[in-house]
Formats: structure tokens, C-alpha cells, sequence
């Protein structure tokens, strides 16, 4: 009588061990990689860059308004906003502002890199590839301007250029004041101007005042 053979399991491979050195390595790595995935989750908190100090709130897609007696004065926009109680003041990020006239309608607009805004007098300094472009097609550009909220005026640094184009005209230089729809500007010294004529020519004319 033919038996069966027997079918008896075989042993289960073993698994190679890690050497105890490498066990132990990866042991010590361990906090530091708990550590650094925590990280990951925090929410980012960027510090000042002229003061190293962190904020107290911040803000994206952030909107101020002013107004006088229910009338809009001025509405500004940026995507990122950083606020400093200690300061009083709010650091901006690519920034909007949008100036109304006497009849509540949008006469100019701002936009620059960054911004910072005085909470309680809203003055306001824009920095960066500043941009003023009113309704009528009349633009300025800098790099740096002031807004002054009390006097509803633009002013720039002395030593900032300042060029403003008008109705094909063009004039350059410092010391700039003006209100925010640049219906009434002014330079204070070293002012060049393109001037266009009907036939298409220019004139240029330099030391004079702006208009």
C-alpha cells in the first residue's frame, strides 16, 4: 500500500536584522523628523523686515475703507496685510487704492509692491513700481510716494524722479504734490517736459514748474 508522502511546512524565512547601529540611528533621527513634520503644519509667521518683530495679525485679500460723513474717500486693497499694535500701523502687500470724487465715483488708482498705513491718521506710504492712474488718462509713476489723509494730498520724496504723462506731454522731477485724482500737480525743482505739438513734434523745456 502506497502512503502519501507527508507534506510538512516549511519554515518561514527570516527577515535580515537592520545591524544595531543603524537601529540605533534611526532611534536618534526619530525626534527630528517628528520634530520637522510639526513644523510643516504650523502656520508660517513672517517677522518684519525693518524690525525683526512678528506681527500681531495677519491677513489676506485685506480691504480699508475711509469715508467722511458716509461718503467713500478712498477704498485700498492687498493681498497680504501684517498688523503691529505696538506701532499702530499695517504692513501691505501688493497693493490697491481706489480714490473717489465728491460724487462717490472712482476718479483715480493706486497700485504699488507694498504699502504701509498709520491706523489712527491713515496716512499712507507707497513703495515700489508706484503707479497713479486717473480717469482721464493722466498717469504718475515712482518709486515711492506719501499720502497725506487730513489734506487729501500725494507728496514724494525730495530725492525721489517723479514722471507724470498727460495728453501726450511728459514731465519729470522732484519734489511732487499733488491731489489723488492729479487734476492740480506740482514739482518743486529740476523739472523737465516733452511737450507735443499738432504737427507730432516735441519741445523740451527744463527748470520750469509744473502745472
Amino acid at each position: 500500500m502506497n502512503r502519501a508522502p507527508s507534506k510538512h511546512p516549511k519554515p518561514a524565512a527570516r527577515r535580515p536584522r537592520a545591524p544595531h547601529g543603524a537601529a540605533r540611528a534611526w532611534l536618534a533621527l526619530l525626534p527630528l523628523a517628528l520634530l520637522l513634520a510639526g513644523c510643516d503644519r504650523q502656520r508660517s509667521v513672517m517677522p518684519s523686515r525693518a524690525t525683526g518683530e512678528l506681527p500681531d495679525q495677519e491677513v489676506s485679500d485685506f480691504v480699508l475703507t475711509e469715508t467722511d460723513e458716509g461718503a467713500i474717500q478712498w477704498k485700498l486693497y492687498a493681498r497680504y496685510s501684517a498688523t503691529y499694535n505696538a506701532r499702530n500701523v499695517v504692513v501691505a502687500r501688493g497693493v490697491r487704492v481706489d480714490f473717489y470724487d465728491d460724487r462717490g465715483e472712482r476718479s483715480s488708482e493706486l497700485t504699488a509692491r507694498e504699502g504701509e498705513i498709520q491706523l489712527q491718521s491713515r496716512n499712507m506710504t507707497a513703495r515700489g513700481s508706484v503707479v497713479l492712474q486717473t480717469r482721464e488718462g493722466t498717469r504718475m509713476s515712482t518709486e515711492e510716494i506719501r499720502f497725506l489723509n487730513r489734506e487729501q494730498k500725494i507728496i514724494s520724496p525730495v530725492e525721489q524722479l517723479v514722471r507724470v504723462e498727460r495728453s501726450g506731454d511728459v514731465l519729470k522731477g522732484y519734489g511732487f504734490e499733488s491731489d489723488p485724482g492729479l487734476k492740480h500737480f506740482e514739482f518743486k525743482k529740476n523739472v523737465s517736459a516733452v511737450l507735443h505739438t499738432q504737427s507730432g513734434g516735441g519741445v523740451l523745456k527744463r527748470e520750469g514748474e509744473g502745472r
